[in-house]
């Protein structure tokens, strides 16, 4: 039977509205009638509490209030209530695959934790700028219903010894006391290698900092997203400690036909030479390609017309192509 504690900690969390720790205790519970022999007593319960998860509202499910007991936290994270769902997101099916698993196992945390085992949390994103890293993360956020934490890098590297550091604390802090997903987005400021030439003995420090942080045990089972363009920047000892690197690549001719096609709506399509569409978008990123199409209907909706043509899209695939060698040109110069 239920215990008097457990009853008591249910009570709790409801009233603070906390539904992932009513959850968590919820599934103790069952846990504990499954090892008492009662075996579908404790099936019942994990149905029942797979389908209120099910019903709950997008978002975070608890008050965000960073700025009461720890003010610190002010100007260091970003809360961002998640956008997007995996279905969003045009990734390789490969990558999709493995997303999933993540997802899967965080979903069923609970009962990984029955076993003796714990989801897979920590995640390394590379890949090229645009290629749907940050938009994946957000995705994974929304698909779990969690809150997405974006830590800001400008509020997080300071020049005072030390500072850095805890402030990395703090976040790591957080994430072990509100479930969340936890972006660092451009990682290598924060990565590097601890050999490289230009390094001061400061960042060495952050980085040891940001490894022992990294191995700590987190009972939120929070994720922690790290993100990078320049995965050749990063120390060797990082990799070891990920539970998943995940490599992100430029939209192949599939992937650029269906961005395209997810982002014409309200327009039509009138025929599109999908080939021509296909080589005018070689190399740029997912995000290029999206702004590209919002571009083109933009302007259809404009000149009062309800389809959008080949030559609507080359256009503008075209100026960011352009865009994107002027940009190359003047870091050259």
């Amino acid at each position: 039977m239920t215990n008097t504690k457990q009853i008591l900690a249910l009570l709790r969390s409801r009233a603070e509205g906390d539904d992932d720790a009513f959850y968590s205790i919820a599934l103790q519970v069952a846990a504990s009638e499954a090892r008492q022999g009662h075996k579908t007593t404790a099936e019942e319960m994990r149905a029942e509490i797979e389908r209120a998860r099910a019903r709950r509202p997008r978002g975070p499910s608890i008050p965000i209030a960073f700025n009461q007991p720890r003010g610190n936290l002010e100007g260091l994270i970003e809360v961002r209530e998640p956008r997007f769902r995996m279905k969003d997101v045009v990734l390789a099916p490969k990558l999709v695959e493995r997303i999933a698993d993540v997802v899967l196992q965080q979903r069923k945390r609970e009962w990984l934790r029955e076993h003796g085992r714990v989801p897979g949390r920590r995640l390394l994103f590379v890949g090229p700028p645009g290629s749907g890293k940050t938009m994946s993360a957000e995705a994974l956020a929304g698909e779990l219903h969690l809150p997405l934490y974006v830590i800001r890098l400008e509020g997080l590297i300071t020049r005072f010894m030390g500072d850095t550091a805890a402030k990395l604390r703090l976040v790591f802090d957080e994430s072990a006391k509100r479930r969340g997903v936890y972006l660092f987005d451009e990682f290598d400021a924060v990565g590097g290698h601890r050999t490289a030439p230009n390094d001061v003995a400061e960042m060495r420090r952050v980085l040891n900092s940001f490894l022992q942080f990294m191995e700590e045990e987190s009972a939120t089972d929070s994720l922690i997203v790290c993100a990078t363009n320049h995965p050749e920047l990063l120390d060797r000892a990082l990799l070891r400690r990920y539970d998943q690197v995940l490599e992100f690549a430029a939209p192949s001719r599939e992937q650029i036909r269906e961005i395209v096609t997810n982002h014409l709506r309200p327009m039509k399509a009138a025929r599109i030479a999908w080939t021509k569409v296909a080589e005018a978008a070689q190399h740029l990123s997912q995000s290029e390609i999206v702004r590209a199409t919002d571009d083109a209907v933009k302007s259809a909706i404009l000149a009062e017309r309800k389809a959008i043509s080949t030559d609507d899209l080359v256009k503008r695939l075209t100026e960011r192509q352009d865009m994107r060698v002027s940009f190359s040109e003047r870091r050259i110069t």
